[in-house]
C-alpha cells in the first residue's frame, strides 16, 4: 500500500484547494499557495475530528489511491483553523 506520485500531487492539489476556500469563507486574504494547502491538510486532520467526536458522517470523501480525503470536512476545518487564527493573532495596521 504505497502512495504514488500521482496520488500525492492530487492530495496536495485537493488540500490547497480546500485551505484556499476555508480562508475565503473565513474572510481571511490569501498567504499563498504552500499556507493553504498546510491549512487543507490541517484542515482535513481537524474536521476529522470533528466527525468523530460529533458522530458526524463523512462528505464527499474523494478517494485517492489508498487515502480517502475529506473534501467538506477539510474546509471546513480550515474554516475553523483560518477563525482562530485570526482571533488570536494581532491585528494588521
Amino acid at each position: 500500500m504505497m502512495m504514488t506520485g500521482e496520488t500525492l500531487t492530487f492530495l496536495l492539489l485537493t488540500a490547497a484547494v480546500c485551505g484556499a476556500v476555508g480562508e475565503l469563507m473565513a474572510g481571511s486574504n490569501s498567504r499563498g499557495w504552500v499556507v493553504s494547502t498546510a491549512m487543507g491538510f490541517v484542515g482535513a486532520w481537524i474536521g476529522m475530528r470533528l466527525t468523530y467526536a460529533l458522530a458526524l458522517p463523512p462528505i464527499l470523501l474523494v478517494e485517492a489511491g489508498v487515502v480517502d480525503y475529506p473534501v467538506v470536512w477539510s474546509a471546513i476545518g480550515s474554516l475553523l483553523l483560518v477563525a482562530v487564527l485570526g482571533l488570536t493573532s494581532p491585528g494588521r495596521r
